[in-house]
């Protein structure tokens, strides 16, 4: 069952996706996953199991709709003065906080859930912020490659790193960055 819009946002609905989160988030911190249920986080969040279940469907897809909201960038990529370096800054940080534990977990939720709809706000997530880099670098007349180039060469990497145990170093991202930056084409 995929997730419902806010259809009033700031209204009853926004209310309840509200104090869900919050719940959500405090039984995560408090318990282990496994002992989570949709009951405790309704009793928690002050509303009742079908309100849950008429919203999210099943504690999966509302543990990757939380995932999804923890992933959200909170600010814009940092600017470094250059394109190159802006996208390696960027790229250190996005590995660094996905292979953190709470990061894993995150991408697991949204990986585990039933609908792709949570897995492609996460994409478009990441690629507003490659965006965000390659806009700044075209104002100032640089070269920047392409944005699925780098989905591809640079963010592709690091999450098969990530999903499967090997975290990438510093330096591995450093090399990303430098080999798609290497792959330009002569005009």
């Amino acid at each position: 069952m995929a997730v419902k819009e806010n259809i009033r946002p700031g209204g009853r609905s926004a209310r309840v996706q509200a104090s869900v989160h919050a719940a959500v988030r405090e039984l995560l911190a408090e318990m282990s996953r496994a002992e989570i249920t949709v009951p405790l986080i309704a009793m928690r969040a002050g509303v009742t199991p079908s309100t849950i279940y008429r919203r999210w469907g099943d504690l999966q897809q509302l543990l990757a709709d939380v995932a999804v909201e923890r992933l959200r960038p909170d600010m814009e990529p940092i600017d470094t003065g250059s394109g190159a370096s802006d996208l390696e800054a960027w790229a250190e940080q996005y590995a660094e906080e996905m292979s953190s534990g709470p990061g894993r977990e995150y991408v697991r939720d949204v990986l585990a859930a039933q609908t792709g709809d949570n897995a492609t706000k996460c994409c478009n997530f990441t690629r507003q912020q490659i965006e965000a880099i390659a806009g700044r670098a075209k104002e100032r007349d640089e070269f920047f490659p392409d944005v699925d180039a780098v989905m591809d060469s640079v963010v592709a990497p690091i999450m098969y790193r990530i999903l499967f145990g090997d975290v990438p170093t510093s330096a591995r991202v450093r090399e990303l960055v430098g080999h798609v930056f290497g792959q330009r084409k002569a005009p």
